[in-house]
């Protein structure tokens, strides 16, 4: 099965090789947990060896500092911070229709050399969008599900046909003493794998809630200059 590596040793051993190239893959916790920096680890990863990252950023957590910092604490392999900062193409949006058109965009942009699409804050926008349409009519409410559904068809049958992988990060809510995903049955219904982060106080843990291949399980981890890196087998 082909995949990519997510830019950390102990995180490929523990998904054993890495991202899988033909699914989305969805993280989602809290604030604070961690999803920003998976994504910006993923990207740098596949930028050093030259190839193009496509970025969607809806919650503003790009940081081109934190992508230097990570590369100049990396193996020394690969490009160097400018080159991959020209790697990765940025495209953001403050609003759910500027989302849409960054979808858009991305079908127009989209080229051979893309090896990875991150969309950091798939459901934010979403998020503030639904609570408007809740105050008019229930079309409105259809019509931004169907927005929503329509931006994970697209990523899904990106990966599926093209073989790029997909990496989307999401919030949660609390309902009823239960943790919930944004976006419900869109997000899970489209993403064949999913990872739970919880920051517990500052201990970190990925939760592999959903995968094709593996098992559910745990890894407990931290995240430092270089990246991030286990504490412990749960």
């Amino acid at each position: 099965m082909a995949k990519i590596s997510s830019g950390s040793y102990d995180l490929n051993n523990w998904l054993y090789g890495g991202y899988e190239k033909d699914v989305i893959t969805c993280f989602y916790g809290g604030p604070g947990t961690g999803k920003t920096n998976l994504c910006l680890l993923a990207a740098v990863s596949q930028a050093k060896k030259g190839n193009k990252v496509i970025y969607i950023d809806t919650e503003g957590g790009f940081s081109s500092e934190r992508v230097k910092q990570i590369v100049a604490k990396g193996n020394g392999k690969g490009l160097d911070e400018k080159g991959v900062l020209e790697n990765i193409l940025i495209l953001r949006a403050t609003n759910f229709s500027e989302q849409k058109k960054a979808f858009d965009d991305l079908l127009k942009n989209l080229k051979k050399e893309v090896s990875l699409i991150l969309v950091d804050g798939m459901t934010m926008l979403y998020r503030l969008e639904l609570g408007d349409a809740r105050d008019k009519s229930r079309e409105d409410i259809q019509r931004v599900n169907s927005e929503l559904a329509r931006q994970m068809r697209i990523l899904a049958e990106i990966a599926i046909k093209q073989g790029i992988p997909v990496l989307v990060t999401n919030q949660v809510y609390s309902w009823d003493g239960q943790i919930e995903m944004v976006g419900g049955d869109i997000l899970k219904y489209w993403s064949k794998c999913l990872i739970e982060i919880v920051n517990d106080k500052g201990r970190r843990t990925m939760h592999l809630r959903k995968h094709r291949s593996l098992e559910e399980k745990n890894l407990t981890f931290q995240i430092w200059d270089g990246g991030i890196r286990k504490r412990g087998w749960l």
